[in-house]
């Protein structure tokens, strides 16, 4: 939700052609996202501040936030209670909930906030008037062009926030079911193939237009115009496997006294807490792995971070042939450079992970398996992710030399 704060009790009818002069006028600033603004089912709310959305695309609208609005604003509150439902906030912000442990009415609200700021740092201008109360990184003194999940480890709930306690996009950006929502068997919900078929559909006009949507539409709709892939599921279900295993990613803390302490008193235990698990992607650039290939290991380097909740400065990418070519920290997958083309010898890639600092808790290997593998296991977990083969291919000084297996020891996961 992002206009401004709700007023006196609704007594009006909702005035629904100004409502769809505002969508229209959306529809004209913002036309790779008509499909998305006609596919919204409109419903009539007065107990809904202003206007939100739920997970099955039906908008709930005060008429009193109508008649006060000005359809300029009006068309920029359209977009961005679309961009919520296409960015999937309801179903990240349940999934960021159940990894950290949070509950209540407090956490959901800043998940509202933290979606608000990933969509409204690039949705206004360009034909779209900023609606009054906007929420922007800039009055949260945050930086631009950041994730819901990175804005979350940011800010808390105080002095920054106390005045957007008004703010509410509904279920539709944090997940958390309000008592106007309609729910999946009301009318007028969209079915899960009808949703997905509207978010391709946006893609595609995204992709087909390149240059006309700023850049966080045109990433979000990379990710989309891929069909999602089985090995994805298996890949994240790995890495998290891997990453919950004992040891993996703990850490003691006095934050949070443990309950031992209750039985001596005047002594303080700390206590122990799971913490984002370190990750280093290990990606094959030899010669017998392909540019669609790397292509598709740049993708799956990008559903790693989300696996481990987004939080790209714990992900480090090597890329390696007989050599390590290169370091670099996750800050977006597109812009990782892959150098290599030679030979093949993951061993040095996992030599040079390994003595990182601090040590990762995983290492996942992106490869065609053509490899010789380290003789002894690593002190951490291993996930492989492996480009399939038809038939092993010669190897490039020894035709008669036949690439190991990856070992019993890795989790392996065929890519593709």
């Amino acid at each position: 939700m992002t206009g401004g704060t709700p007023g006196a009790r609704d007594l009006g009818r909702l005035d629904l052609d100004k409502l769809y002069a505002a969508r229209l006028l959306a529809v004209r600033a913002r036309p790779f996202l008509a499909t998305a603004l006609f596919a919204l089912h409109t419903v009539e709310s007065r107990r809904v501040p202003t206007m939100a959305v739920d997970p099955h695309w039906r908008c709930y609208v005060s008429p009193g936030f109508v008649d006060r609005t000005p359809v300029e604003e009006l068309a920029g509150v359209w977009v961005h209670e679309v961009s919520h439902l296409l960015r999937d906030h309801h179903g990240r912000s349940d999934r960021f909930a159940r990894e950290h442990g949070l509950s209540g009415r407090g956490e959901r609200l800043r998940m509202n906030i933290a979606a608000d700021c990933e969509i409204n740092d690039d949705v206004f201008g360009d034909g779209l008037a900023k609606p009054e109360g906007a929420v922007l990184p800039s009055s949260l003194r945050l930086p631009t062009g950041r994730l819901m999940e990175e804005y979350l480890r940011q800010f808390r709930l105080g002095p920054y926030t106390h005045h957007l306690a008004w703010l509410d996009c509904g279920s539709g950006s944090d997940g958390l079911e309000r008592e106007w929502d309609l729910g999946p068997d009301g009318a007028h919900g969209l079915s899960a193939q009808e949703r997905d078929a509207v978010r391709f559909r946006v893609a595609q006009g995204i992709t087909g237009r390149p240059g006309t949507a700023p850049k966080g539409w045109q990433r979000w709709a990379e990710e989309v115009f891929h069909p999602p892939q089985p090995w994805r599921e298996l890949l994240g279900a790995a890495l998290r496997s891997a990453a919950s295993g004992p040891g993996a990613g703990e850490d003691y803390t006095y934050g949070r006294p443990a309950r031992r302490s209750a039985g001596l008193p005047g002594v303080i235990l700390p206590s122990l807490r799971r913490r984002p698990p370190r990750v280093c992607v290990v990606i094959d650039t030899s010669g017998s792995v392909s540019d669609a290939e790397l292509g598709s290991a740049l993708h799956e380097v990008a559903a790693i971070s989300r696996a481990v909740g987004g939080r790209r400065d714990l992900i480090t990418v090597l890329s390696c042939d007989a050599t390590t070519q290169s370091v670099h920290q996750l800050c977006g997958a597109e812009g990782i450079p892959l150098v290599g083309g030679g030979g093949t010898d993951l061993r040095t890639g996992f030599t040079r992970a390994l003595r990182a600092r601090p040590a990762p808790d995983v290492v996942v290997v992106l490869t065609d398996g053509q490899t010789p593998w380290p003789s002894t296991r690593p002190p951490c977990r291993t996930v492989v992710g492996l480009f399939p083969r038809s038939m092993p291919r010669a190897y490039e000084e020894d035709p008669d030399y036949v690439p190991d297996t990856p070992p019993a020891w890795a989790r392996v996961v065929e890519i593709g």
